[in-house]
């Protein structure tokens, strides 16, 4: 008979994603409890981070009604129809791109959201309360978007 034996490894991927909104919150639970599944590890961690500025993640419960009032609050602290330094391409001077957009409202929302969360891996699954949901927040959509996963623990081989 043979044992089964513990085996360290460390899986990365980067994950693309489309928003539709302007300030959307994508439900990305499945695609990162598949990766886990498919790195094969048993016991861990993995690290889901976005990779822009204007984006979030955040875990949550997935209940349209609090998703409404979640929105409401980023749109009461920081209006799309403000006024942002950041917008004044007059003044502006530095990371400036062709298709320069008018986003100081989603950098300013993206200060009260955390860039990635780290979540515990226990028997193969995520570990999450009952209501829990890992989602990214688009927040200068609608766009075309990465997040990066990293997982690393044991498997069993």
């Amino acid at each position: 008979m043979e044992t089964l034996s513990p085996v360290s490894l460390c899986r990365h991927v980067r994950i693309p994603l489309s928003s539709r909104h302007p300030t959307e919150f994508i439900d990305v639970t499945d695609r990162v409890q598949g990766f886990i599944t498919d790195a094969g590890v048993r016991v861990g961690v993995i690290n889901i981070q976005t990779l822009h500025t204007t984006t979030g993640i955040v875990v949550n419960e997935h209940e349209p009604l609090l998703l409404g009032d979640f929105q409401t609050i980023l749109e009461d602290a920081a209006p799309r129809d403000g006024r942002y330094r950041h917008d004044d391409l007059l003044a502006r001077t530095v990371n400036l791109t062709e298709a320069e957009r008018p986003n100081g409202h989603a950098h300013c929302r993206a200060l009260f959201l955390p860039s990635s969360t780290c979540l515990n891996v226990f028997k193969g699954r995520l570990v999450l309360g009952q209501w829990q949901r890992v989602f990214f927040v688009e927040l200068d959509g609608p766009r075309e978007r990465e997040i990066s996963l990293l997982v690393f623990g044991e498997a069993w081989r």
